[in-house]
């Protein structure tokens, strides 16, 4: 989002002062949090609110068969649900009416970095934050997730590969917005080579930001590593979402 600049003229004693009045526009940028396979908006949430607190209206949310009760259970959910639930909370945070909808930014953690990925096929995205995204076959998309096969998936993770055969990493090679991925030092869910797949197919990115968090796992168990993520999350969002709300446009 830009200010807009107007140059004013200021009378006094019968002469005129040059001025500049700066000035926001209404709409302000949107964040959507994308949590992981398992996991809840819990941690998302307190992200979140830090990130509100910046000026942008911010939506976390759990995916369908995360948190129990009545519905699809975890057993039966599929990547399809799980992406038909990530677009309806992309357009519920989308008609909200403080939105600027051209400023969006997805955050995606694991699977749900995966998803993420993929939504920037299907919707406008500005900015694209990754932590330690999963990487999964085309194949068997409505086969129950947990279902899939955990040492094909950790095979095929640790091989490099091609953005032409694979839905998340070919949105990523027609992305053309900033992006920032994150990878956990001892990750033993998403190895090394999966963060490689995803950064060789951001070819066309505005920007590519490459963390490493130290010593971190891939749940982020200790504190310290949770913390070096808040900080790393923060800091971008700040630089990309909210330092675009800097940039000025004259108005005559």
């Amino acid at each position: 989002m830009t200010a807009r600049s107007e140059t004013i003229g200021i009378d006094i004693d019968g002469e005129q002062m040059v001025g500049h009045v700066l000035s926001p526009k209404s709409k302000v940028p949107g964040v959507l949090f994308v949590h992981g396979w398992g996991g809840s908006q819990e941690r998302d949430l307190e992200r979140a609110k830090g990130i509100a607190g910046l000026g942008c209206v911010c939506l976390t949310f759990d995916l369908r068969g995360h948190t129990g009760g009545t519905g699809i259970s975890l057993s039966k959910v599929t990547r399809d649900d799980n992406l038909r639930d990530l677009l309806a909370a992309y357009d519920r945070l989308l008609a909200h009416p403080a939105l600027d909808t051209s400023a969006i930014a997805v955050v995606g953690t694991s699977y749900g970095g995966y998803l993420a990925a993929i939504l920037t096929s299907l919707r406008p995205v500005r900015w694209l934050a990754l932590r330690v995204p999963a990487l999964y076959r085309d194949e068997q998309w409505h086969t129950p997730k947990r279902d899939l096969d955990k040492v094909d998936l950790l095979d095929y993770r640790s091989t490099l590969v091609h953005a032409d055969n694979n839905r998340a990493l070919h949105a990523c090679a027609a992305f053309t917005g900033d992006v920032l991925l994150v990878e956990s030092e001892t990750d033993d869910h998403i190895p090394h080579a999966t963060i490689m797949s995803y950064r060789a197919a951001c070819q066309q990115t505005h920007s590519l930001t490459h963390r490493i968090i130290d010593g971190a796992d891939h749940a982020l168990s200790d504190p310290i590593s949770q913390q070096a993520y808040t900080s790393i999350l923060v800091d971008w969002i700040t630089e990309m979402v909210v330092g675009e709300r800097l940039s000025i446009i004259q108005s005559s």
